[in-house]
């Protein structure tokens, strides 16, 4: 492993002596923090694009701000190096890779290591040799799996500890489970243990739903009964065989030709992307889960699928050699065969997979947003009456409208509007401002500009003014927002409140303590969602100006600067910020005399 400690000018030093070959790269910050971990086929040619390259990601190049010093590990083939970053990003999390939400923890059903092993359920997993089937993402799914065996398996609940020396000492004396027909009695030696491992197999058939082989057994031992005109015995295999099959038509079953097989499908959505996992084995769907995996430096929809098909076959101890998948992606092909259908089954598994998924997002999306859709009018109005009866307002705020900035450091700052009418979001009213007066970054400016280009509109088409007004932010915004209105001659037509971006607090003009809502009452939900809300529409019209190219860098604004000059200026002092404060001999030595003077003028004159 070789390290480097790293600035602009110390990467064009040591970029020739990167390694070429396969390998894994960790970037850490000046804290010595890891922030990022990424595999590389080449090292070199994937390092030195994060430096050579003017990103159009901000999130990227704010993380090449922050690298102070890169690590590499070099492996021998691009496996080695994928199962090496898995390794490093599970044991680490670092910051700025991809990153599954999901903090839950699951069941399995354990098979103890012990003599005449029990069989039941935990969420905890032990080093202690004990065989653990799962996880299972549904506890009900669980417990129906094991009340089912539990009748139909005849195993020991009990703790004693039977060791060939205690059952033949004679230590144990039968239970009731075994009077019951619960049990078999191997405290007594009743039951052999090969004969108890053979019930155990049965077990592990049916919770891995691989029912046949259990349905084989019964048969046999059925027909073995009545050769020997053991008639009432197999009548009772003979019900539990029909009960078995009874709970075989309650499973999902897709084709009894696909299968094992993991099935996979996605939906991003901004900073998120959502995964569905089907696993199937032999033809029936034994689990179906939906995670959320956040992004960092924008992935596509190939990089985030690869690490959930990772992460969820890992988690879920899948052994299946063939997954079904909407494309093709990048992972070790011993991971097994990818398959992307055009028809039959296959596809079919596939598309119901897309619809789990979909459904996952809406129905987060209704939770987040307090989806009032399917409520009556009545109780619609009760949640607004509790906000205009907490935040004494004069009116009730059918109308409600929401405001916030979203900026990057060096670049034209935008604005966004959300309008929710009846307490649920008026899309056509949603409004996105390219902020046009203010140069720079200035928030106050910006959302002073914002309300004032909204309410003007407003006021010259005489169209009807919301009663309450979010300003998504602190005093200083909420001060910025109220300046505009009062230029506008529109005080107390409207009641504006400003909202703390951490706390959620809640600021009125001129006052000097908040006010803090209930934090699990319906009009603090309400407001949280319309905020949320906001910050979506907001980030999603920035990420678009940005893809589109209409951001400009603020030294494009300088009269004789050009891209490529701006460019520069940014890759080697890394921000706009730092390159005002430079003084004219610094600016000189990157880019020349005449282009660094006016620089200096630009901003110094400002000042």
């Amino acid at each position: 492993m070789e390290s480097w400690f790293m600035t602009p000018q110390r990467f064009q030093d040591i970029a020739h002596t990167i390694p070429t070959n396969p390998g894994i790269y960790k970037y850490f910050d000046a804290q010595d923090q890891l922030l990022y971990v990424g595999k590389a086929k080449h090292l070199r040619k994937r390092v030195s694009s994060y430096f050579i390259k003017n990103h159009p990601s901000f999130k990227t190049h704010e993380l090449v701000q922050r690298i102070e010093r890169i690590e590499f590990t070099i492996v021998d083939t691009e496996q080695d190096a994928f199962l090496l970053e898995n390794a490093l990003i599970k044991e680490y999390q670092p910051k700025y890779n991809i990153n599954l939400k999901d903090d839950k923890t699951y069941p399995y059903v354990v098979i103890k290591n012990e003599a005449f092993p029990r069989v039941f359920l935990t969420r905890q997993k032990w080093p202690d040799g004990s065989e653990y089937i799962g996880p299972f993402t549904s506890i009900g799914q669980v417990r129906e799996v094991l009340d089912f065996v539990k009748e139909q398996i005849p195993l020991r609940t009990c703790k004693l500890a039977l060791t060939d020396t205690n059952i033949r000492k004679g230590k144990f004396k039968v239970c009731l489970e075994y009077h019951l027909g619960n049990c078999k009695g191997p405290c007594e030696g009743h039951q052999s243990l090969a004969d108890y491992r053979a019930s155990l197999e049965q077990v592990r058939n049916i919770i891995k739903g691989n029912l046949q082989p259990v349905i084989q057994h019964l048969k046999q031992e059925m027909q073995q009964c009545v050769d020997h005109m053991a008639f009432e015995q197999a009548e009772q295999i003979k019900q539990k065989l029909n009960r078995l099959v009874d709970y075989q038509s309650k499973s999902v079953i897709v084709s009894k030709y696909v299968g094992s097989l993991d099935v996979f499908s996605l939906v991003k959505d901004g900073d998120l992307a959502y995964v569905n996992y089907l696993m199937v084995e032999n033809g029936t769907i034994i689990q179906t889960h939906t995670v959320p995996f956040e992004t960092h430096l924008d992935e596509n929809e190939e990089e985030v699928l690869a690490v959930a098909v990772v992460q969820l076959r890992e988690r879920f101890g899948s052994t299946a050699t063939e997954m079904v998948l909407p494309f093709a992606i990048d992972i070790p092909e011993s991971m097994g065969l990818q398959t992307i259908p055009k028809g039959g089954e296959k596809i079919k598994l596939l598309a119901l997979s897309q619809k789990n998924v979909d459904y996952f997002r809406a129905e987060l999306r209704k939770r987040q947003m307090l989806h009032l859709a399917g409520k009556s009018d009545e109780e619609k109005k009760q949640v607004l009456y509790q906000v205009q009866e907490d935040l004494q307002l004069p009116d009730l705020p059918i109308h409600i409208e929401c405001f916030d900035n979203s900026n990057f450091q060096g670049a034209y700052p935008v604005s966004a509007m959300v309008c929710f009418k009846n307490g649920i979001p008026s899309k056509k009213d949603y409004r996105q401002f390219h902020v046009k007066t203010v140069t720079g970054i200035n928030d106050f400016a910006s959302m002073k500009e914002a309300v004032y280009r909204r309410y003007k509109r407003l006021q010259d088409e005489n169209q009807s003014l919301p009663q309450l007004v979010i300003i998504d932010g602190g005093k200083g915004q909420l001060s910025a927002a109220m300046e505009a209105i009062e230029t506008l001659g529109l005080q107390g037509r409207m009641t504006l409140v400003g909202l703390a971006k951490q706390a959620e607090e809640l600021f009125f003009p001129e006052d000097q303590e908040s006010i803090r809502l209930s934090f699990h009452g319906e009009p603090l939900k309400l407001i949280r969602s319309i905020r949320d809300e906001v910050h979506r529409f907001g980030i999603s019209f920035h990420r678009k100006t940005r893809s589109k190219g209409t951001f400009k860098n603020e030294l494009e604004l300088i009269p004789g600067i050009g891209k490529q000059t701006a460019a520069l200026l940014l890759q080697t002092f890394r921000s706009v910020q730092k390159i005002k404060q430079l003084d004219q001999d610094t600016l000189s030595q990157s880019i020349g005399a005449a282009k660094a003077n006016l620089i200096y003028a630009y901003f110094h004159a400002k000042k």
